[in-house]
């Protein structure tokens, strides 16, 4: 499996079209929070999105892929400017093959993030594959990395630096936010 490292980590980062995010487990710790009137509420790190937006300044789509439906998710989406939003996806599989067709791309093309069993399909088909360090042993066992932080603690984050350090974005990214003059 390549790593950071790797010159076929760098190969496959530089191919990169698209980064696509489970959610529940990796934006989120996974817990299902309702409130006495029923509505459901998520916490999302805001250093996720702030990977987000620097993913798509260079030049990479942003797409979420959850088997929830939620307003939160839907209003989180919005206000990152998500690219490309899948919920309700009982069987990712077909899902992401509908994604590819969409958007005129392969799996060779897209990294992705997910934690849990139905994640395991779209995992083992894309380009770089990871996992937040909580997910589940069978998911940590096939991607490509498994992060240091846990889901809904800056995994996506982790991921996006990882990616955009190999594709060597970083370094211009992190210059607009420089205190030098």
């Amino acid at each position: 499996m390549p790593r950071e490292a790797d010159s076929i980590f760098v190969r496959r980062a530089e191919r990169l079209a698209w980064l696509v995010f489970d959610v529940d487990g990796v934006l989120t710790d996974g817990s299902l929070l309702y409130t006495r009137w029923g509505e459901q509420v998520k916490r999302f790190h805001v250093r996720d999105g702030l990977a987000f937006r620097l993913a798509q300044r260079a030049g990479l789509q942003v797409a979420l892929l959850s088997g929830r439906r939620s307003r939160p998710l839907e209003q989180r989406a919005t206000e990152l400017g998500v690219d490309d939003v899948m919920l309700g996806a009982g069987d990712k599989n077909p899902v992401f093959d509908a994604f590819l067709e969409r958007n005129n791309t392969s799996p060779g093309r897209v990294a992705y993030i997910g934690d849990d069993l139905p994640d395991l399909p779209v995992l083992g088909r894309s380009a770089l594959s990871f996992a937040p360090a909580d997910a589940a042993p069978e998911v940590r066992a096939v991607v490509h990395v498994v992060l240091d932080a846990c889901g809904g603690e800056g995994a996506g984050r982790e991921m996006i630096e990882r990616i955009l350090k190999a594709r060597g974005d970083w370094d211009r990214l992190l210059a607009s936010y420089s205190l030098e003059d």
